[in-house]
């Protein structure tokens, strides 16, 4: 079945299919594997060059570069003197080299910018061949499709399983392998709007751990599903199970561990199809409901500190909430993104502030200015509303003053 989710370009979506690389097409499965170990080679020798770069900006108090201009040039001499590495397709070799200077520019800025510890993204490090998964991307002169069929460079030739027809010609792929061992293609296409009949309503949406969206409509509210709760039990299994057949240091796995190890990697992934598969048609129903949408812009990364982290993992806010995001722009509407700062002390009614943080155990917010008492969750989803402009109860329904609001992009 095909996934459709938006690309991290603006304006494009990525159509996701199967592959069918089975274990009688040895050819496309060994080439692959021998083009994600070049890849993966490519990978570490840019990690490693980071890293020399910066140890002698450190000694010696210069201000030497590394970007993806001095690694393209180290790419081309290693393909000129070595021959295993000349035998790939340039092509995936140099989007290894894009990939990896946008992970180091990230995390470069976000140490400038003085990001907190727990929300910075980490400086590029080493892909292992028993961890990393293999991901190899194309550009268009990369690949091509012919009679059904994706011809990648290097004389790779895959089925696809066209679940469904692509809307427009894609402008790059991405192939990948998850944790069960299956192959996918996703491709890059210029993305199209769907707009859907006006309907009038706006609605707030606060993101909590009891439940997992709480809105301004009792009807679009979100229970927590507790997926990897009602798993456990399996998971707990499979796991004792690859603990009793773990190899010692230095021998190959059994067979029995191997088939533990597929259990449980199975297991996982039902749980995120599932997760997956509740947020996208909660958000469907919501954007089919509403015109515009004001959205907590809600950062769950730091509950893994927390006694709620293995809750809050199973709420997958962080996935809903993009997966709300992308549905709002495949259609049309309008998504605000509000600042979650002080929208559980802030009064919906009044606009008034309370004097002191509320703590988790107490569920009912009372305004001590109005005397309003409600739900807090149900009152911080007013407060996005009011934040946003969008409060049915305002006078001319214009952004009120001090409102911390940017629009979703």
């Amino acid at each position: 079945m095909a996934q459709v989710t938006a690309a991290a370009e603006a304006g494009q979506a990525r159509y996701t299919y199967r592959l069918r690389v089975s274990s009688t097409a040895r050819t496309a499965r060994t080439a692959l594997a021998a083009e994600w170990d070049r890849c993966r080679w490519v990978w570490n020798e840019c990690v490693a060059k980071s890293r020399a770069v910066h140890l002698h900006n450190k000694s010696t108090g210069q201000k030497a570069t590394c970007g993806p201009a001095q690694l393209d040039r180290m790419l081309t001499e290693a393909r000129a003197c070595t021959p295993w590495l000349r035998e790939g397709s340039s092509v995936p070799q140099q989007q290894v080299i894009r990939d990896f200077g946008k992970s180091r520019a990230k995390a470069q800025k976000d140490i400038r910018e003085g990001v907190a510890q727990h929300r910075r993204a980490g400086m590029p490090t080493w892909k292992t061949k028993r961890e990393a998964l293999p991901t190899l991307n194309y550009t268009r002169r990369g690949f091509r499709l012919k009679d059904d069929r994706l011809h990648l460079a290097g004389g790779i030739v895959l089925t696809v399983v066209w679940s469904r027809d692509l809307p427009a010609e894609p402008s790059s792929v991405r192939v990948y392998q998850d944790s069960l061992g299956h192959w996918y293609c996703s491709f890059v296409v210029p993305a199209e709007v769907q707009p859907l009949p006006k309907t009038g309503r706006a609605l707030g949406v606060d993101w909590g751990v009891r439940e997992t969206a709480t809105t301004t409509s009792d009807a679009h509210d979100l229970p927590h599903a507790e997926h990897g709760r009602k798993a456990q039990q399996k998971l707990t299994r499979y796991d004792r199970m690859m603990a009793r057949r773990k190899p010692k240091q230095g021998q190959a796995a059994s067979k029995g561990y191997r088939a533990a190890k597929e259990l449980r990697a199975k297991a996982h992934k039902k749980v995120a199809r599932q997760r997956e598969d509740t947020g996208r048609k909660w958000a469907k129903k919501v954007v089919r409901d509403h015109d515009a949408l004001a959205v907590e812009d809600f950062r769950p990364k730091f509950l893994a500190r927390t006694t709620m982290a293995r809750k809050a993992a199973d709420a997958a806010i962080g996935a809903t909430k993009q997966a709300l995001i992308e549905m709002g722009r495949k259609h049309g509407r309008t998504v605000h993104l509000v600042h979650p700062a002080h929208t559980t002390m802030d009064c919906a009614q009044c606009d008034a502030r309370a004097k002191h943080r509320l703590p988790l155990g107490e569920r009912t917010y009372t305004c001590t200015v109005c005397g309003t008492a409600s739900p807090r969750d149900k009152n911080s989803a007013r407060v996005m509303l009011a934040r946003a402009g969008l409060n049915p109860a305002g006078a001319d329904g214009g952004r009120p003053p001090g409102a911390l609001l940017q629009e979703a992009a």
